[in-house]
């Protein structure tokens, strides 16, 4: 899914919060500042331009797991990691997979490159480091799932991504501008969360972060992301307008009275929405919110993404 860096909210600041947690939301919306459609505006470009980047999800074109021992790769029919065809020669090298580790030798007259180097023979995977390559309009490198690898792809050659100005988005509204309040968990406290898969993992939470819709109280527990907190809720408009496996969002760390600000207005589709080969966590039931979010991403036109049933 989505590419979430831990960062640890400070034990000083998580103390401060304890105390502000007693504190009741006063309002529901928070008045927004004069430049907020080009605050918001902004955000879009900036989240177009992360989808269409070299690496971005708009570019990735397959990811095909290895197997134990030689994996021939290229372009040929009869190749077991097979390349888009015209985009490498028929036959440009073996990838091995060795408990985990993983090497790639190139054949003789393919221009197979890393960080600009030439490359004959190289460990592409050692367990941790993962550098990428390119040949011509390629790159890839490699990816993993529990104990499975695999190699991920992207194409630069890609006319979709290049001419791509963003998914569908409802008008933008001041009135999903609201207050949040940061409710600190105990250290160490876990979710269950699920995949799109099925799988399962037990993800850390600092908290919840509480919120008023029309004087009802609404609760969304929250995961450490490397600019903020990480949200993912379904609400009402999965039915009909926006994916139905939920939607994503990063809001501002806690101030020191424990105040934030979620704004629905930035609430944005997970990959899978649009990509088959992404695995995309899930919302955990507790944040399925009985309510109708008109803001934000709405549901993407013209992408495959991952089927899902409610």
């Amino acid at each position: 899914m989505t590419n979430i860096i831990n960062q640890k909210i400070p034990v000083i600041l998580l103390l401060t919060l304890l105390v502000a947690s007693c504190a009741s939301l006063e309002t529901e919306t928070v008045p927004v500042p004069e430049d907020y459609e080009q605050t918001v505006n902004e955000w879009k470009e900036y989240r177009i331009d992360r989808l269409t980047e070299p690496t971005g999800w708009l570019r990735l074109t397959d990811l095909i797991w290895l197997e134990e021992g030689e994996n021939r790769f290229g372009s040929g029919e009869n190749m077991g990691i097979r390349f888009p065809e015209g985009t490498i020669p028929e036959y440009a090298g073996v990838f091995t997979l060795d408990s985990g580790i993983v090497h790639m030798n190139v054949a003789d007259d393919v221009l197979i490159e890393n960080e600009g180097e030439p490359v004959d023979e190289k460990m592409i995977f050692d367990g941790e480091n993962r550098p990428e390559f390119t040949h011509e309009d390629l790159i890839w490198y490699v990816d993993t799932r529990g104990d499975q690898h695999g190699i991920r792809l992207y194409n630069q050659d890609s006319p979709e991504a290049d001419q791509f100005e963003g998914f569908p988005f409802y008008p933008l509204d001041p009135e999903w501008h609201l207050k949040g309040r940061f409710v600190p968990a105990p250290d160490g406290h876990t979710i269950t969360i699920v995949n799109v898969l099925g799988d399962t993992i037990e993800r850390e939470s600092p908290g919840s972060v509480e919120f008023r819709v029309d004087g009802e109280l609404y609760s969304l527990d929250a995961f450490e992301s490397a600019s903020g907190l990480f949200l993912m809720f379904t609400d009402q408009t999965n039915r009909t307008d926006t994916y139905q496996a939920g939607r994503y969002m990063i809001i501002d760390l806690p101030d020191e009275n424990g105040h934030t600000i979620i704004d629905f207005n930035k609430a944005y589709n997970p990959p899978c929405a649009f990509s088959k080969l992404t695995t995309c966590q899930l919302p955990p039931p507790q944040n399925r919110l009985d309510l109708t979010i008109p803001a934000g991403e709405q549901r993407p036109v013209g992408w495959e993404g991952r089927e899902f049933d409610e």
